[in-house]
């Protein structure tokens, strides 16, 4: 049985009574100090692990601004603060042992669009791509371009001074900050821009104002000789470009890239660019990265917008990835040759005459190049439309998050990832680079913006190996004196975190004391973000260390057994691409609707990493328990004892509700084991964290109910008219809601599917196995699954009628429980049993060699996924199709009787066939094509409904707030009677609040036949 986990690091007391007193105040946002949200915000991009006291979600600035006039008594001198936006800094620079304040949640607002004058005013909790969605109408967009822009917030750009591809031209964030509210830590408050009013004298405020530019201009020579020319500035305090070319004071550039160490940046004003009319990528292709990084110059030199390039690691990885489906045509292999290297040069205006002789003179260089067998290039492709161009910088984005997915213990980290050095010093700088990692015998992926001399280069390391931590320093040391040899920094483009360590050597003495002036002048007490970028003048503080506690040493906690067996949780590397700010993206649309880091893939494996830590430290052997659970050992006396805690669950402490309350908010979809780069599927260790969590507490009445269902549907589609009748009773409806929690129950389908089918061709083993080969091949195995066999009938009648029409003899197997709802409520022991025998059943009939094609894409599924995991070997042999898998091959073989059509339908697909199976929309639409008429594509995340997730009361709401996501809007603007819904829980959602019946797929191509 599960032990009770009541261990957790407890809350300062003061920080206790100033979040009370600040609640008094009339803070108006969220104030959570529970183990879970702490520990959701414990980790960021980067390796590090810290945990907070609490999390504030301010709603305003007032609330911000009340954070520091409350903190400012003296009883709370000690409290610390940290900003956090997106937690996507690759150098923890928002991890605190203090207080998170996440502008997230709550401070994402559009304030202001001015299209005349070409700028906007946000709150920076906004979302980088959230922004450039509000300017696009407008013509423009926010230019400084991340691979982290779908979840990265304006708040981090403006804190790190971020910039990423396009930045020879566009420049960094700074370069488009035109001014910014920032609030102090005794709660004072400055607008950048002068001109809206000065700040209240004798505040930290005022006192920061005038120290700063006293410090940039007595200083000015000795900044301008230490700063280097590069494009990439970045310092921590940009004291060198504070003073502008017309000597003008401007705080904005001291505030960007200040790691939120001197103030909260609140509110930015930002110009804006207009969007390029014509675009055009140019995709080299090398022998290898030696030869893409030093023929990157000359691609400069072309007058390019940008310069991307990636080595064949990142390439290879990107291949075993779903996002390889999107650009393969884009990228295509050389023949006979391999490709190690990629640049991709874009060039981009208004001119589209301009832009097409730059890419010709470009072209016929490379060709000339390549007929002279020059510069190591052995092809390139080039595309210019903006959906291909997106597709390819959508695949160097995952970069990052491909290279963590690498095989092994070792995992690429980051810690010299950004290293700045003058363009031209690039590949001889890279050269080193390879030789000192070589020398350490460690592999490593690269990528990076050579037009700006910043290379991403990420060792892998086995950080759980103490020794290998050690290495991780002795590389970082090394690295700093390899970037000073070639007049460059450390810290080209995410910022310094924990590597704040190696300011002093970089600046000097000197100058690294003007910067803690600056820091002193604007926070004294050491309370903003503290130990990053520099410590206050006078203080004794010290700064945070690259040796600083890392996530590898809470990991290295727990049994190596344990760790290998929940590999799914234990390898996310906090990349936070289930943050996507896209609503049509399937991932994760309980953290979408939420904005609450727990109910997330990154913090639900950031929760089960904790609690398989306290279970070690207690000395359980979890496998053991897990064991017992599915071999079905554990006695009547834990039952009793499973009853005794749920009553006592009220009122006792223990960590493992907490990771509870974190799966309960989990849809099963599926989407992060395909979408998140590391795989972290979510589903797989949540339904084994519930098996072992019941060991311990008694399940809801709801879950018996969604466990059996299956057994009981064949028995209830004996009398179905009766029990649609009761279901309907009011006082049902009522009893079902308060003492099951079940809502919405679906009614069976009348006349059930046993009913409608005509002289259907019964299953007869002997008979089909007697077969030959080619009367076999046109006959058809029609898998049942619960819901649309008792549930939506129609559509698998329909689906008959469609076999036959297409010349081709329907067979319906008998049903056979397909047991994904046990799985996906942990009823583990059960689901095995019955997996077992569905697939023996399935093994056998696959035999015959005759196709078996099931209707439902997620339950097809399950016997690829879930199955495969439950039983392993024991699985067997067998395939099931979905019904486009089956039709799509086997439209050569059959005459379409078909009608041409000039209106379109459209295609809402199910958020687990579109994640698992990544051509799955593109193949609906070359069978309607087939058929004669035109299918679009309509791009939607999760539905919300997810099998039986959307019928519990305790999840109505958040079901219908991820319904009105994206489903809404689209089905908003379509013709209901078009939409097609691939999904039974789609369609269930849809008829739920539409009071739509859609169609699936199949049931449009009936029509079209």
């Amino acid at each position: 049985m599960l032990p009770r986990l009541q261990s957790q690091s407890d809350v300062d007391p003061v920080v206790l009574s100033y979040l009370k007193e600040l609640k008094q105040s009339g803070f108006t946002g969220d104030i959570e100090s529970q183990y879970s949200s702490r520990l959701a915000v414990a980790t960021d991009n980067s390796v590090y692990q810290q945990l907070p006291q609490a999390v504030v979600h301010p709603r305003t600035t007032q609330d911000v601004s009340l954070i520091g006039k409350v903190s400012s008594k003296s009883d709370y001198e000690r409290i610390t603060f940290s900003p956090r936006g997106g937690g996507t800094g690759t150098n923890g620079q928002s991890l605190t042992k203090g207080v998170v304040v996440d502008l997230s949640r709550h401070m994402n607002k559009v304030l202001e669009i001015n299209e005349q004058e070409g700028w906007i005013r946000v709150q920076t909790g906004i979302i980088k791509d959230q922004l450039n969605d509000a300017v696009r109408p407008f013509g423009f967009f926010f230019s400084p371009d991340l691979s982290t822009s779908n979840r990265a917030t304006l708040g981090g750009m403006v804190n790190t001074d971020a910039s990423g591809q396009g930045s020879l031209k566009y420049g960094k964030t700074s370069d488009h900050v035109l001014s910014l509210q920032a609030v102090f830590s005794d709660g004072s408050m400055l607008e950048s821009d002068l001109s809206l009013g000065l700040p209240n004298a004798e505040t930290q405020a005022s006192t920061a104002l005038e120290v700063t530019e006293k410090v940039c201009r007595e200083n000015r020579a000795k900044i301008i000789e230490k700063f280097p020319p590069l494009n990439r500035f970045l310092t921590g305090y940009d004291l060198k470009n504070a003073i502008d070319d017309n000597d003008e004071f401007n705080f904005t550039r001291v505030l960007c890239g200040a790691e939120g160490s001197l103030a909260f940046i609140t509110e930015a004003k930002l110009n804006l660019t207009p969007i390029p009319k014509a675009r055009t990528l140019v995709n080299v292709k090398y022998s290898s990265f030696d030869a893409a990084l030093r023929n990157a110059p000359f691609m400069v030199e072309a007058k390019a917008l940008s310069v991307e390039t990636i080595d064949s690691k990142v390439l290879n990885l990107a291949k075993q990835d779903i996002v390889w489906h999107t650009v393969s045509d884009l990228l295509r292999e050389v023949p006979n040759k391999e490709m190690l290297g990629i640049n991709m040069i874009e060039f981009a205006g208004n001119d589209q005459q301009e832009v097409a002789d730059q890419v010709d003179s470009l072209v016929e260089q490379i060709e000339s190049m390549m007929l002279n067998g020059e510069a190591g290039i052995i092809g390139f492709q080039t595309c210019s439309d903006v959906g291909s161009i997106g597709k390819i910088y959508n695949m160097r984005k995952k970069a990052v998050g491909l290279l963590g997915a690498a095989k092994g213990k070792a995992k690429p980290v980051a810690f010299a990832e950004d290293t700045c050095v003058p363009p031209e010093n690039l590949a001889d700088f890279i050269v080193e680079f390879r030789q000192l990692l070589d020398k350490k015998e460690l592999n490593y992926g690269m990528f990076g913006h050579v037009d700006a001399g910043v290379l991403h280069v990420r060792p892998a390391l086995d950080l759980c190996d103490p020794a290998q931590e050690m290495l991780m320093h002795e590389v970082s040391d090394e690295v700093v004196k390899l970037v000073a040899k070639y007049g460059g920094l450390m810290w080209g483009e995410h910022g310094k975190g924990y590597r704040s360590e190696y300011g002093p050597e970089f600046f000097g003495d000197v100058l690294f004391n003007e910067l803690r002036r600056v820091k002193k002048a604007c926070d004294p007490l050491n309370r903003m973000n503290p130990g990053k970028v520099c410590t206050p003048l006078d203080s004794n503080a010290e700064l945070v260390k690259v040796s600083d506690t890392k996530r590898g040493y809470f990991d290295r906690q727990i049994d190596v057994q344990v760790r290998d067996s929940f590999k799914q949780a234990m390898e996310c590397n906090g990349n936070g691409l289930c943050f996507n700010y896209d609503t049509s993206s399937p991932m994760c649309p309980s953290a979408k609707v939420t904005s609450d880091r727990r109910h997330s893939p990154k913090g639900r494996a950031g929760l089960v990493r904790e609690w398989l830590r306290q279970l070690t430290e207690q000395g359980i052997d979890i496998l053991d328990v897990e064991k017992q659970t599915l071999s079905g050992k554990l006695s009547i006396k834990s039952l009793i004892e499973r009853v005794r805690n749920r009553v006592n669950k009220r009122h006792e402490y223990d960590f493992s509700h907490e990771v509870y309350e974190a799966m309960n908010g989990c849809l099963a979809c599926k989407a992060c084991a395909s979408q998140c780069p590391i795989k972290v599927d979510v589903p797989s260790f949540r339904s084994r964290f519930l098996n072992l969590y019941h060991t311990r507490y008694q399940r809801p009445a709801k879950d018996y109910l969604v466990a059996n269902i299956e057994t009981m549907l064949p028995l209830m589609a004996k009398a179905p008219k009766v029990v649609n009748a009761v279901i309907k009773l009011p006082l049902v409806q009522l009893l079902t809601e308060k003492t099951i929690g079940y809502v919405d129950t679906p009614l069976m389908s009348v006349p059930t599917l046993t009913d409608r089918l005509v002289n259907p061709t019964k299953f007869d083993l002997q008979h089909l196995a007697s077969l030959s080969a080619e009367e076999k091949k046109n006959h058809v195995l029609i898998v049942q699954d619960p819901f649309t066999s008792f549930y939506d009938a129609e559509v698998v009648e329909d689906f008959i009628t469609l076999v036959s029409k297409l010349g081709k003899t329907p067979v319906l197997l008998p049903f056979k429980p397909n047991g994904k709802a046990q799985h996906v409520k942990g009823f583990l022991s059960q689901f095995a049993a019955n997996a077992k025998n569905t697939a023996t059943f399935l093994s056998l009939v696959a035999d015959l060699g005759i196709p078996l094609v099931g209707v439902d894409p997620a339950l097809v599924l399950c016997y690829r996924d879930e199955y495969k995991e439950a039983l392993g070997k024991e699985r067997g042999e067998f395939d099931v199709l979905t019904v486009h898998e089956w039709l799509l091959p086997r439209l050569d073989d059959v005459q379409l009787n078909r009608t041409t059509e000039s209106k379109p339908w459209y295609l809402l697909a199910h958020c687990t066939e579109k994640t698992k199976m990544p051509n799955a929309e593109k193949e609906w639409g070359e069978i309607f094509t087939r058929f004669g008429s035109e299918l679009n594509t309509v791009p939607v995340g999760c539905c919300g409904m997810a099998g039986t997730f959307g019928h519990e009361k305790d999840k109505l709401e958040m079901s219908e707030d991820i319904y009105k996501l994206s489903w809404k809007p689209r089905l908003e603007t379509l013709p209901s009677e078009r939409c097609l819904v691939t999904g039974y829980s789609c369609r269930s959602q849809v008829k739920r609040f539409e009071q739509v019946k859609a169609k699936h797929p199949l049931q449009a191509l009936l029509e079209l036949v």
